[in-house]
């Protein structure tokens, strides 16, 4: 026959065990004695075993006593437990969180980000995914991840976001380009040059960055080709002899075949922002927590860094 056992049972069951007088168990417990008498009756014989040996001086643990009491100890134990494990749960200390984010919100936003996070949320685990803006979007609404750290204007509903940093674009060219040992160029050069980008829907934000510089400049662009990704960019900007934009958190290295040329008058500028589902669970609103405690985040753009809030923000204000 199966045996349920109460835990407020239990913790009677512990307090006069603990102090062998029901006197001071009752009042331990903030109930009154003959309630505690009649509990601990009703859970003996719902074992079937005397667990104390009464007499008009004493209470003590008879040998049933004495081996229940360990395995209480542990159940009492085990419950404490669940419940701090659930409070952690509802605070966002515990649990997954999955983030997607674009090269320059990992190198500027998402690293001094999980620094502070795992301080503050160590039994969070995180799983990170590396893309470009728009398809981190599109997960970000399907749900199949839970935020994206990413270049964006104001998503469509339902979607959230926050803008936490401001960042420019760069031309990128080939080693033998004129402009490759250049420490910079006006947008209104790029009128003269093919021009490699990304489709829109791969990379929104960016896309329209380009040609709102063009059209305050007054210039026509001329797109050579439009590509699914980075590594088809440096196969086109190569091949076409032709200018690409990226993002001026990539450094300049050595070994790339790709320069990176600062862009001037204007600069292109793009809004990166944090963006996540409406209603997200704990874990989310941990990560925003620490994503606001970890700003501002450094920007070549110096004073174009932004203070960010933890508060869902629909609608943001642009640059």
């Amino acid at each position: 026959m199966e045996t349920k056992l109460e835990l407020r049972h239990v913790v009677y069951f512990l307090a006069l065990a603990d102090e062998r007088h029901f006197g001071r168990a009752a009042a331990k417990l903030f109930i009154g004695q003959p309630t505690l008498s009649q509990q601990l009756q009703r859970l003996e014989r719902q074992l079937g075993v005397e667990l104390f040996a009464r007499t008009s001086h004493d209470v003590r643990l008879t040998p049933a006593g004495q081996a229940f009491r360990v395995e209480a100890e542990q159940v009492l134990e085990h419950a404490q437990r669940a419940v701090e494990t659930a409070r952690e749960a509802a605070s966002g200390r515990l649990g997954k969180i999955s983030i997607g984010f674009n090269f320059a919100a990992g190198q500027q936003v998402l690293r001094p980000t999980l620094r502070r996070f795992n301080v503050d949320y160590p039994g969070l685990s995180t799983t990170l995914g590396e893309g470009l803006s728009g398809p981190q979007l599109s997960a970000v609404s399907e749900g199949k991840i839970d935020v994206a750290l990413v270049y964006s204007g104001i998503p469509p509903k339902p979607l959230l976001a926050q803008r936490v940093l401001t960042a420019s674009l760069v031309a990128m060219v080939v080693r033998h380009h004129p402009w490759a040992t250049r420490e910079r160029v006006a947008f209104r050069e790029l009128a003269d040059q093919p021009i490699v980008l990304l489709r829109r829907e791969r990379s929104p934000a960016m896309y329209d960055a380009v040609f709102a510089a063009a059209e305050r400049c007054g210039i026509p662009l001329t797109v050579a080709t439009e590509v699914e990704d980075s590594g088809a960019t440096a196969v086109m900007v190569e091949t076409l002899q032709a200018v690409a934009f990226g993002s001026d958190a990539r450094p300049r290295r050595p070994t790339e075949d790709l320069v990176a040329v600062r862009i001037v008058d204007p600069v292109p500028l793009v809004g990166v922002r944090a963006v996540w589902r409406p209603d997200p669970k704990p874990a989310v609103a941990a990560f925003l927590s620490s994503l606001a405690a970890a700003a501002p985040f450094p920007s070549p753009l110096g004073d174009r860094t932004v203070r960010i809030s933890v508060q869902p923000i629909e609608h943001d204000q642009d640059e």
